[in-house]
């Protein structure tokens, strides 16, 4: 049984002088090798916007291939979620699946760095017999035996009736293919504890529900809605949970999505140390370390 923690993502600017070194900051090519000194695992993002290339595929390969146990946790473009889905265009969105993970999820696996593979649901695709329906076609249509997917769900009409549980309709389609449902801590749906695979997978996104819902403010300090810091005390109740689920499950994967300001990774460690995982460590400085002599 393992528990992975990382970040979503690695190649954020505003980083550079809280986690990564001043020296660093016209380096990014130098910034995931220095990530990977201190995470086994990264969640990468930048496939929901755009499907990656082969090259950028055998980049990710490149840099991790000498990382023992290193994992990649990739998400599946918005042109399945977000698009064909939604519009409810089954055979685009098998189409893209497919396509998606030939390219990029089968050759990460066959490098041994494949995590897990997430579909995070549109906020506007709702629960409904025709919905329910494409969702199930397109799950058989990918390699859900082979590989460790995980659905996150994001509107309202996929809870039960108690509205503090997925709906069992959708409980039953993850839990018949192995698929974990993901654990969520931010706005949006994050009911529920029930696990419905051998894996787990876990994402916090921060608590600014005001700037998801309501916009930014012009005199607002945080950069965006992923500018949030985690208390110990937030993060408590998440380590019983998170226990728990190593317990019934052979890997956990937990992921921090609240990267404004290189946030995500000092909950990361803080999470690790509460965890007590070891790792590698380095005090993270929330604001900007440069000098005088830098201008």
């Amino acid at each position: 049984m393992t528990i992975l923690v990382g970040c979503s993502g690695w190649s954020y600017d505003d980083w550079v002088g809280k986690f990564y070194p001043l020296e660093l900051a016209r380096k990014r090519g130098e910034w995931f090798s220095y990530y990977a000194q201190f995470f086994k695992t990264v969640e990468i993002n930048s496939t929901f916007y755009r499907p990656p290339g082969e090259l950028q595929v055998q980049s990710w390969i490149r840099k991790g291939r000498d990382l023992p146990g290193f994992e990649y946790s990739v998400k599946v473009p918005q042109l399945v979620t977000h698009r064909a889905l939604v519009e409810a265009d089954l055979e685009r969105a098998i189409f893209w699946a497919a396509s998606f993970e030939r390219t990029c999820v089968g050759p990460l696996a066959e490098s041994s760095l494949l995590g897990a593979v997430l579909l995070q649901l549109s906020p506007y695709f709702k629960k409904d017999p025709s919905s329910i329906d494409m969702l199930k076609k397109v799950l058989d249509a990918v390699s859900h035996q082979k590989y460790n997917y995980a659905v996150e769900f994001r509107h309202n009409s996929w809870l039960d009736e108690s509205r503090k549980e997925l709906d069992p309709a959708a409980l039953e389609i993850l839990r018949d293919r192995n698929i974990a449902r993901v654990l969520i801590d931010g706005p949006g749906i994050h009911a529920g504890k029930k696990l419905t695979a051998d894996h787990a997978y876990v994402r916090f996104h921060g608590r600014n529900c005001d700037i998801w819902y309501k916009g930014e403010k012009e005199d607002d300090h945080r950069l965006d809605r992923y500018d949030y810091l985690y208390s110990r005390e937030q993060l408590e109740p998440w380590v019983s949970r998170i226990s728990q689920a190593d317990l019934e499950a052979a890997k956990v994967r937990v992921y921090f999505n609240n990267h404004a300001r290189s946030k995500s990774v000092r909950n990361a460690f803080l999470l690790m140390d509460m965890l007590l995982i070891e790792h590698k460590s380095k005090e993270i400085r929330l604001q900007d370390q440069f000098t005088l002599g830098e201008f």
